[in-house]
């Protein structure tokens, strides 16, 4: 689909130009293929002249997928160029992104660029918004789409003047012919422009780093105005013609069943119109709807108001009994145990036992909630056997898949539009609350709007696994770390697609446990095996949350057992500049599914924002009393953050942050205005889920139900100073959606020790009742 999904009304025919050979012809395609382009041409998928439908497409194959200029951009007759976004845009401002790689390439000007957000369909490749990885996935493809339109705009003109298309230029809209003088603006060629053949990748000419017009500058976001005007469509915002509410009841275990019902009460409430019993969830858990009984209604309070009368005796599931507190146990008791192997360096055993000096400790993280400000939300429209949904979607695909699978329809006969997110943290990857939607518009034959409560996301989510870890060192007499043990247990993400699965992939390992870049002599890192009670998924980070925080809490541990200057202590640890490659010690390394040789793990990267971190903040002056510097420093989604909080605490325990530093690199970075401000939001997640960020539960049902017990942190409580700096580059393009959160809670807790003496093992530091640090140590 080539348009906005702002635009809801019903499907119908656009006209369109299509030249085979030199012979026009007037094409009526369907409103589902094409929406936009109004008054110029949309350079379509059967390209014309020397490409056609059967012919192979030389752009297919472009590192990243099909970079075919067709499927990314269409330029209207007043020189508007309209580029297609086919990753969400959820205020990480992956709209402005997109435009400035594909309208730096084409050399349109700004001011007529314009955004429209891509339907869920395989060609466009991986839709998925989520691992920070929509830049990096993209980049050199869209370079190339960019370029290719370019191209064939200038041998449009070329034709024309029967002259050399090497002799012309195009720039900022404008193909022109030096020698002669001639010009034609891209609108005025654009017809032209579709006869021609899609260059090969050698022949689209990328431009130079010097010759970046938008890629690397703070351009203006194209999101962030219609965010102000109002006119943006959020999952919530949704509207269509007869559209009827809903909202679910939920067992409240994962795998409860739902027993009697009794729906008469609930139907009685002015505005309901009636009850829709789900199926009950059967294992694995995937991205199924829970079960439960939903009420539809005139409006979402009725239905919300239809829901609290209903009357329903919920069945025990396979998780009755289990709570957080028996889990956190067998946890720690898994983590003391001797583990699987998983990275191995010399000999630690032996190293142990000729250290001068033993430091041990234990970590606990709990499990979290993503609790993004728009709690999730679809609309589905069910219609002779096809499916149309509206939903604030992180991966469009997927939805669409899952909805296939789960109502046993052709994947064609599916519809996705992604909306605006309101926030996901990868709670919106998971598109259960979609396929709630579409059970219900099938089942009531109307369109329908699901919403989940702040109470709903919060106790039926895919939650972040709790986790322990074990450390173990050995310091030498002069307090060098000869050995280190890093053993690692939590419940893998696999275990919401594999019941049983109880063993962390290869993957979750990499997130800050396998890719350690200590050059200790002897290493090893293992892992602990455990089950589940809840739904696990993503969260900002995923394991790079419980492995930073323990991994540089630890590092802070050893520089005081040692004596030593924290910050100078942790660039020992990482040592000399050098390259580290895990699967040399027996690791398996997926390394964020980029190859070891392009995006290698160099620690002299790491140690350039550690120094550039402490310089900023100026790391060694005198405190006031009660504050405190922490460091800590972190590779994740293949960006090198370093991190510096200063707390102060005081005499009643009070906590506050007077300042955080953070140093970054991101590779080639396409707009440093917004990057420095996902570093600053990945900052602010990592410390409110630092103070305050618990999910328990008894019996199986999750303990809390909204803010006022997850608790997030408060505008009053953020940093008074927050400096990011952003390292310039040509490294290429890494991960920043996510990097800013793993550094933070370590940095916190180092600080909080450095204040007051007392050491943080277990998150979160105050917990929701609590405002004030505890002095039990």
């Amino acid at each position: 689909m080539f348009g906005n999904h702002l635009d809801l009304a019903p499907s119908g025919l656009t006209t369109m130009m299509q030249t085979q050979g030199k012979s026009p012809a007037i094409t009526n395609i369907s409103r589902r293929g094409f929406l936009g382009a109004t008054g110029g041409i949309l350079l379509s998928v059967a390209l014309a002249g020397k490409v056609r439908a059967q012919d192979a497409n030389p752009l297919s194959d472009v590192s990243g997928g099909d970079a075919s200029p067709s499927i990314w951009v269409s330029i209207e007759k007043d020189g508007t160029a309209r580029i297609t976004c086919h990753r969400s845009e959820m205020g990480q401002q992956t709209w402005t992104a997109m435009a400035q790689i594909v309208a730096d390439e084409l050399d349109a000007p700004w001011e007529k660029v314009e955004i429209v957000q891509a339907l869920g369909d395989a060609k466009y490749g991986d839709q998925n918004t989520d691992g920070s990885r929509s830049v990096r996935y993209n980049f050199h493809r869209l370079r190339v789409a960019g370029a290719a339109m370019r191209t064939m705009l200038k041998h449009a003109a070329a034709a024309k003047w029967s002259v050399a298309a090497e002799s012309c230029t195009a720039e900022l809209g404008v193909v022109s012919h030096p020698e002669s003088g001639r010009q034609m603006t891209y609108g005025e060629l654009a017809i032209a422009a579709g006869t021609q053949a899609v260059p090969a990748e050698a022949e689209v000419g990328l431009k130079t780093r010097e010759q970046w017009r938008y890629i690397g500058q703070p351009v203006p976001s194209l999101a962030v105005p219609r965010i102000v005007r109002g006119d943006s469509t959020y999952g919530i915002d949704l509207d269509r013609p007869g559209m009827v509410y809903a909202v679910v009841a939920r067992p409240p275990q994962v795998f409860g069943r739902t027993g009697t019902v009794n729906d008469s009460a609930a139907k009685a409430v002015p505005g309901v119109l009636d009850t829709v019993q789900l199926p009950d969830l059967e294992p694995p858990a995937l991205f199924k709807a829970l079960g439960g009984v939903a009420v539809v209604a005139s409006d979402t309070w009725a239905a919300i108001q239809g829901r609290n009368a209903l009357e329903i005796e919920w069945l025990d599931g396979p998780n009755a009994n289990a709570s957080s507190d028996a889990r956190r146990a067998e946890l720690e008791a898994t983590a003391r145990l001797q583990g699987d192997v998983r990275r191995n360096r010399g000999d630690v055993d032996a190293a142990f036992a000729a250290a001068a000096t033993r430091v041990e400790a234990d970590y606990y993280v709990p499990h979290m909630a993503q609790s993004p400000l728009e709690p999730p939300s679809a609309t589905a429209e069910w219609v002779d056997g096809k499916l149309e949904c509206w939903a604030a979607v992180q991966n469009p695909q997927s939805a669409r898949n899952a909805l296939s699978q789960i109502l046993g329809v052709a994947v064609e006969d599916v519809t996705v539009h992604a909306t605006w997110l309101g926030g996901a943290f990868g709670r919106k990857s998971k598109p259960d609350f979609v396929v709630e939607a579409a059970l219900i518009s099938r089942a009531v034959g109307r369109p329908v709007k699901v919403t989940w409560t702040r109470e709903d996301d919060i106790r039926h989510g895919y939650y972040h696994a709790g986790s322990a870890q074990r450390f173990e060192a050995g310091l030498d007499t002069d307090g060098a770390c000869t050995a280190f043990l890093h053993r690692t247990v939590f419940p893998t993400i696999s275990s919401t697609f594999a019941p049983g699965a109880d063993q962390p992939s290869a993957l979750e390992m990499n997130l800050g446990a396998t890719d350690t870049p200590f050059a200790v002599p002897n290493l090893r890192v293992e892992s602990g095996r455990s089950n589940e009670d809840l739904r696990i998924g993503w969260l900002r980070s995923v394991c790079n949350i419980q492995h930073a925080f323990g991994v540089q809490s630890f590092a802070d541990e050893l520089a005081h057992a040692a004596g030593r200057d924290p910050k100078d202590y942790l660039l020992e640890l990482i040592g000399e500049p050098r390259t580290v490659d895990p699967t040399r010690e027996g690791a398996e390394y997926p390394n964020y599914d980029a190859s070891l040789e392009e995006y290698p793990i160099e620690t002299g990267r790491l140690s350039n924002v550690i120094r550039l971190a402490a310089d900023m903040s100026g790391w060694g002056r005198e405190l006031p009393k009660g504050h405190g510097f922490g460091i800590a420093a972190h590779r994740s989604f293949l960006t090198y953050v370093a991190t510096i909080v200063e707390v102060a605490v005081d005499p009643d325990g009070e906590i506050s942050i007077p300042g955080v530093w953070l140093a970054a690199d991101a590779g080639t970075v396409v707009n440093p205005k917004h990057v420095r401000a996902q570093m600053e939001g990945g900052v602010l997640y990592g410390l409110s889920n630092a103070l305050y960020g618990e999910i328990t539960y008894t019996d199986g049902a999750v303990d809390q139900w909204n803010f006022p017990d997850w608790r997030l942190m408060r505008m009053e409580e953020a940093p008074r100073t927050f400096n990011v700096e952003i390292v310039a580059s040509n490294a290429p393009p890494a991960g920043v959606g996510e990097p800013g959160t793993p550094p933070a809670a370590p940095a916190l807790t180092n600080a909080i020790f450095a204040a007051t003496g007392q050491r943080i093992r277990t998150l979160p530091i105050l917990g929701a009742d609590s405002s004030r640090l505890s002095r039990s140590s």
